[in-house]
């Protein structure tokens, strides 16, 4: 009886970290496609993801639309808002130096956490689940839906983003410029929009993670904080600008903290997974699977 009980806790751990792993890999790649596209760190990601809960809340219980509806509302709304924010805060830059523009995505990370304190508050809110919230046991570890609605959509738009960068022309010009930006320009791939395109995902990626994250935590303007720099993390500790690497940096980091909180303790939990990335980074600096 010891043993499954060991089983079935061992279990429990390991859906929590796949669960809050495939928030991070949806988080670590929108980092990727910006960086990949521009050779930048898009600090405005962390703020996709609190605009996606907020735009999903004011879907639901303002406009009173059905959760599918208010879904798609609220990812194609922050991809909108990312498009604005490549347009209008980024492109104007006279400066192509990364560093410079990096300075600028931090510095509209923070006007659009003050948009969003405006507009929103700084109340904590809530958001329902996708579906209703009716734990499922599996192997005596119980597992909630909206875990089951995180990892399956996770791996939806892993193949949607697959689909687009390997099938439709855009994403082959995207994939063009992130490997030789010269020899693109040269062949006259439009630069413009391949940026306003990676922001495009990258926002939806955002704002995907936010409406599903929000159900199992709480809902406020600074909430994609954290979460952020836990994707940042994820996208390092898999090789920055590696899909395959943000994606496995994601469910790796998840289950670290989840697996360290269930055995250790839940306070050094953000404590292990730093610091396993900072040794990961120590033998291997470009991440687990950066070239």
């Amino acid at each position: 009886m010891g043993n499954n009980l060991m089983s079935g806790d061992f279990l429990q751990y390991v859906f929590a970290g796949l669960t809050s792993g495939a928030i991070y890999a949806l988080i670590a790649l929108g980092f990727c496609v910006v960086n990949n596209t521009m050779g930048i760190v898009n600090f405005v990601q962390v703020d996709f993801v609190s605009l996606g809960g907020m735009i999903m809340f004011t879907a639901l219980f303002t406009a009173g639309l059905p959760m599918i509806p208010g879904l798609l509302l609220a990812i194609s709304g922050v991809a909108l808002v990312a498009m604005g924010v490549e347009r209008i805060g980024l492109r104007p830059a006279r400066s192509d130096n990364p560093l410079v523009l990096i300075f600028l995505t931090v510095g509209l990370s923070i006007i659009l956490r003050g948009f969003i304190k405006l507009i929103w508050g700084k109340n904590r809110m809530a958001l329902p689940p996708l579906t209703p919230d009716v734990p499922i046991t599996i192997f005596g570890a119980t597992i909630l839906p909206q875990a089951l609605w995180i990892m399956g959509l996770t791996v939806v738009a892993i193949a949607l983003l697959t689909w687009f960068f390997y099938r439709t022309s855009l994403g082959l010009s995207m994939r063009a410029v992130a490997s030789n930006s010269t020899a693109a320009a040269v062949v006259g791939i439009p630069a413009g929009r391949i940026r306003l395109t990676s922001y495009a995902i990258a926002g939806a990626l955002g704002g995907l993670a936010g409406v599903l994250v929000t159900p199992i935590t709480t809902l406020n303007y600074d909430v994609g904080v954290l979460l952020g720099l836990k994707g940042f993390a994820a996208a390092i500790l898999g090789g920055f600008g590696s899909f395959p690497g943000a994606i496995i940096g994601g469910l790796g980091l998840g289950l670290l903290e989840s697996l360290s909180a269930g055995y250790i303790s839940s306070a050094y939990k953000d404590v292990v997974a730093f610091v396993v990335l900072l040794l990961v980074l120590f033998v291997r600096p470009k991440g687990l699977l950066g070239e």
